[in-house]
C-alpha cells in the first residue's frame, strides 16, 4: 500500500490522504473532517455537504484520472516510452506529476505511515462480512463491533434493488478493499462507514455462525480460483507465512475467504 497526503499548495490546508493498494490497482480517498463545501475539491464538495469524508473508490478513481495523461492520448506509446514504462499505469503517472492539475493548487506528497485521523477512522472498517438471511449482513468491524444489518435499508444506493431481487447477486456479497466497503459482484458498494452507522449491535446466533463459516471458509480450489493462481503459488504463500489455513487437512486446507482476498491487496 502506498500513501499519499493530498495537499493544498493555495490555501495551505490539508486536504485529505490518497491510498493505493498496488495489487488490486484501487485508490482510495478519506478527506479531513474539517473541510466545507467551499474548500473541499469541486469533485467531492456535494460529499463533504452531507457530511460524507470517505469517498467512493470508483469517485477516488476520476480524482486521479482527471490529473493523469489519458490511455487514449495520441501520443501515448511515445509517453510510455520516455518515462520507460512497459504499460500504462495511473499510480506512476501520479507520481511523475506529483498529482498536480492545471485546475487547481493540489498536489500529492508521500507519507510513510497512516496520519493518526485516518487511523482511528478505519476502527469502523469491516474486518469481515458475510449476507445472511432475509437480507441481511453481518458485518464485523475492527474495533470489535459486531452488527446485523438489513440491506432494504440501502435501496438508496445505485444496484440495490437488484441485489435484493438476486439471490445469487446477494451471495456475491465480499470484503472490499482493507475493509473499505462491501461489495457486490465488484461492481455494487456499500461503505462500512454507513454500515456501521445504521447496523443494530446484536448477540451472534447458532444459525448467524453457520451461515458465516458457510459464506466464509473456502477450500484449496476456490482459493486459487479467488488469487488467479496455481495450488503451488497458493502452498509459497502458505509457505511464507502470506496465508494461514483456518483448518488445516491431508486431503486439502480450509481458508477465511477474507485472508484469501487480503492477498489481493
Amino acid at each position: 500500500m502506498k500513501i499519499f497526503e493530498i495537499y493544498d499548495n493555495e490555501n495551505v490546508l490539508s486536504i485529505g490522504v490518497l491510498l493505493y493498494y498496488e495489487k488490486e490497482k484501487t485508490f482510495i480517498i478519506e478527506l479531513q473532517e474539517y473541510l466545507d463545501e467551499w474548500n473541499a475539491p469541486l469533485l467531492f464538495s456535494s460529499l463533504v455537504k452531507r457530511g460524507i469524508y470517505s469517498v467512493p473508490r470508483n469517485l477516488s478513481l476520476t480524482w486521479v484520472q482527471g490529473r493523469i495523461i489519458p490511455p487514449g492520448r495520441q501520443n501515448i506509446s511515445s509517453i510510455l516510452s520516455t518515462h520507460k514504462l512497459k504499460e500504462y499505469d495511473e499510480m506512476k503517472f501520479l507520481e511523475i506529476s506529483e498529482g498536480r492539475c492545471s485546475q487547481d493548487n493540489m498536489y500529492i506528497r508521500k507519507l510513510e505511515v497512516i496520519p493518526p485521523f485516518l487511523e482511528e477512522r478505519m476502527n469502523h472498517n469491516l474486518l469481515d462480512c458475510t449476507p445472511i438471511g432475509n437480507h441481511n449482513l453481518l458485518c464485523f468491524f475492527r474495533d470489535n463491533t459486531v452488527k446485523k444489518i438489513s440491506l432494504t435499508e440501502f435501496t438508496t444506493y445505485t444496484g440495490i434493488d437488484k441485489v435484493l431481487a438476486n439471490d445469487l447477486l446477494f451471495k456475491s456479497c465480499r470484503l472490499g478493499t482493507d475493509g473499505f466497503y462491501i461489495t457486490f459482484n465488484n461492481s455494487i458498494d456499500i461503505p462500512s462507514w454507513t454500515l456501521y452507522e445504521k447496523g443494530q449491535l446484536v448477540p451472534i446466533e447458532y444459525e448467524d455462525f453457520l451461515s458465516f463459516i458457510n459464506n466464509n471458509l473456502v477450500d484449496t480450489s476456490a482459493s486459487c480460483a479467488l488469487l488467479e493462481c496455481s495450488r503451488q503459488n497458493l502452498a509459497y504463500m502458505v509457505g511464507q507465512d502470506q496465508l494461514h489455513p483456518a483448518k488445516e487437512n491431508v486431503k486439502g486446507n480450509l481458508y477465511l475467504k477474507k485472508d484469501v482476498l487480503g492477498n489481493r491487496w
